[in-house]
C-alpha cells in the first residue's frame, strides 16, 4: 500500500493530495505532525529515493532554522542527520509518497507523474 505523508495544514501537500486524487492513485494518509517517520523509517526512506539524506530537511521550516542546522549540517553523519530528523515531522520536507520500491520527496508534479506509468 502507498502511504502520503503529509501535513494537512500544508497547501503544497493540499496540492500533491490533489493530483494523487485525480489520478486515482490510493494511498494511506499520515499526519506527518502526529506520527513522524522514525529513524529507520527515514534511512529507508532516503535509501529508497536515491536523494541524499539532505533532501529530506524542510529547510524554510522554522524548527530548521531555530536549530541553526543550515551551520551544524555539514559537520553531521549520516546517522546524526537521521536521529535528528526522526525527532520532530516538522523538521522533514514534505509530502512524502511511499511506494514499494521508491520515495517522491516533496511535491514535483513532473516528477510524481512517474506514478501513473
Amino acid at each position: 500500500m502507498n502511504t502520503f505523508i503529509c501535513y494537512p495544514k500544508c497547501s503544497t501537500c493540499k496540492k500533491a493530495e490533489k493530483f494523487l486524487q485525480d489520478k486515482n492513485i490510493s494511498y494511506e494518509l499520515r499526519d506527518i505532525k502526529l506520527n513522524n517517520p522514525t529513524k529507520e523509517e527515514l534511512d529507508c526512506f532516503v535509501k529508497l529515493s536515491g536523494k541524499d539524506v539532505k533532501a529530506f530537511f524542510n529547510t524554510s521550516g522554522l524548527v530548521y532554522k531555530e536549530l541553526g542546522l543550515k551551520d551544524k549540517l555539514p559537520n553531521m553523519s549520516y546517522d546524526e542527520k537521521l536521529e535528528v530528523l526522526s525527532t520532530n515531522g516538522m523538521l522533514v520536507k514534505r509530502p512524502l509518497f511511499v511506494t514499494e520500491d521508491k520515495v517522491y520527496v516533496g511535491f514535483k508534479e513532473k516528477e510524481w507523474n512517474d506514478l501513473i506509468k
